[in-house]
């Protein structure tokens, strides 16, 4: 028997094989999701005043182009970043933080009502908290890093009120994507206490008169 005729009965047998399921081919591995963590009760003990009936967008959040994608990106101890191809956000990564601090701010301010963006315009805004994510980089065997830079506006002026500019690092435990997702959760947090605290103080503040 030649040899390119060889190769064609083995190409048959092998293709027989493969149709009755006598030769298995390893699956990918499945994916896993992650929820970013959300407050813990001990957290959310401590409130801040505000008026009742005072109704607070959160959103628009800007992530960076690198995070904005399924897989939980983090960096190894080169500085080159790592995307983890079966490990993933249930949800896109700027949605969950939005809806993070939104949760947060109502557990912080429960005087306040709160609305994600896009929210309906409709209803007669009090205030906007804008967040420009500029980092957020994790090493699971150290901590995550986040920097942002957010502002508070005038709903109804369109007036910048505030913006301040805030760099949070808190330890990712246990060392996995687990503890990466919590750790999201305590960032989120803490970011949200600085917010309320100072829509708590722009709301005692007596509104400007423009002539």
């Amino acid at each position: 028997m030649s040899k390119a005729n060889f190769l064609s009965c083995a190409a048959v047998v092998l293709f027989v094989f493969l149709i009755n399921g006598c030769v298995s081919i390893p699956s990918s591995p499945t994916p896993r999701f992650y929820m970013p963590g959300s407050i813990t009760k001990e957290q959310s003990v401590e409130k801040f005043e505000i008026a009742s009936g005072v109704i607070v967008a959160v959103g628009p959040i800007r992530i960076p182009a690198y995070q904005d994608r399924p897989q939980i990106v983090t960096r190894n101890k080169d500085g080159t970043l790592l995307f983890a191809q079966f490990e993933r956000w249930g949800e896109p990564l700027d949605s969950g933080i939005a809806r993070l601090i939104n949760d947060d701010l109502a557990s912080l301010l429960p005087a306040a009502s709160f609305q994600v963006f896009p929210c309906n315009f409709a209803i007669p805004l009090d205030y906007q908290v804008i967040v420009e994510v500029l980092q957020l980089d994790s090493e699971l065997e150290k901590d995550m890093v986040f920097t942002g830079q957010w502002s508070i506006i005038d709903a109804k002026s369109r007036e910048l009120l505030l913006t301040k500019r805030t760099r949070i690092s808190k330890p990712i435990n246990p060392h996995n994507y687990f503890g990466l997702a919590q750790a999201l959760g305590d960032v989120c947090f803490s970011l949200s206490r600085e917010i309320a605290e100072n829509l708590s103080m722009l709301s005692k503040q007596p509104k400007s008169s423009k002539p």
